[in-house]
């Protein structure tokens, strides 16, 4: 540009020159050819300038042009990679979200898949000890048992079997008394009498629902003893062997607080997450998060 300006300052100098020298007074005989031509090729500096300003005035024009268009685009390019960054932070949310979901769905799948083996595992266990009784009565012992005034007792008669469990007729005690008998006694803190009662329960109905709440039970008796670790061990087993129990979200939180008072932390919090993750709109979710809270546990969106 300063080329250009001084070409200006040129031209307009010659442009100056030749005018006055055409304004100037001369001689008619003082008229020649050279003067002439010197003119022409002023003239010609003038047009010359005249083309090369706007020549130049085009391109500048062409250039502010291109610049505006040139920012103009630079501002859409970074409107779009804002635009862009922000999508892609939600879809990173949202997949988040969806890992979470999914994570408990099969955590879900998993709880029902070990229920299903727990199940199975106790029916063999049953049909087991029904064959054991079964071969028993098939076979009774030739042994003459000792009366009660010292006499032996007939041949032929069966001794008591030893998978009776204690009961004296050898048959197990009705399921709802005796369930209801163990929670009348764990309400009025006789925890002994209850443990038994809960027992039976288990011993006798292994795969009925109230042996899950039994089970339960028992832990809720250690807990109160403040003994965590057999309290965690009985709620494992309530989570383990009855996951659809109603009392699994009271099972996980216990046994989660049985963790953290045994200064097992990270197992603790681990337990409550999956609490708050398998059953959200529980009351048990509800004082998990509540604890987390309290521990300066972030809990996420998905939690």
């Amino acid at each position: 540009m300063h080329i250009v300006s001084s070409l200006r300052h040129r031209l307009f100098a010659a442009a100056v020159f030749a005018v006055l020298l055409a304004s100037t007074p001369v001689p008619a005989h003082a008229t020649s050819k050279e003067i002439i031509e010197l003119q022409t090729q002023v003239q010609q500096l003038l047009d010359m300038a005249q083309r090369l300003q706007s020549t130049l005035d085009t391109r500048f024009g062409v250039l502010q042009n291109l610049a505006q268009q040139t920012a103009d685009n630079a501002a859409q390019m970074a409107a779009t990679v804002n635009t862009l960054q922000q999508k892609l932070a939600a879809q990173s949310d949202a997949s988040g979200g969806k890992v979470d979901t999914l994570s408990g769905q099969v955590q879900s799948l998993n709880d029902s898949v070990d229920e299903l083996k727990s199940r199975i595992s106790k029916l063999n266990k049953s049909v087991d000890d029904l064959q054991t009784q079964l071969q028993n009565i098939q076979n009774p012992s030739v042994l003459p048992a000792p009366s009660a005034n010292g006499a032996a007792s007939a041949p032929g008669t069966t001794l008591p079997s030893p998978s009776a469990g204690g009961s004296a007729a050898g048959q197990a005690p009705p399921l709802q008394e005796t369930f209801q008998a163990g929670l009348r006694d764990y309400n009025a803190a006789k925890y002994d009498v209850a443990s038994g009662e809960f027992q039976d329960v288990i011993h006798y109905y292994p795969l009925d629902d109230l042996a899950g709440q039994a089970q339960f039970y028992l832990g809720e008796i250690s807990y109160r003893r403040q003994d965590y670790s057999t309290a965690e061990k009985a709620y494992s087993a309530v989570l383990e062997g009855f996951p659809g129990s109603p009392r699994a979200p009271a099972a996980q939180l216990r046994k989660g607080l049985s963790l953290i008072q045994m200064n097992k932390k990270e197992a603790g919090i681990h337990e409550l997450r999956l609490l708050i993750q398998r059953h959200p709109q529980t009351p048990e979710a509800t004082q998990a998060r509540s604890k987390l809270n309290g521990l300066g546990v972030k809990i996420t969106a998905a939690h």
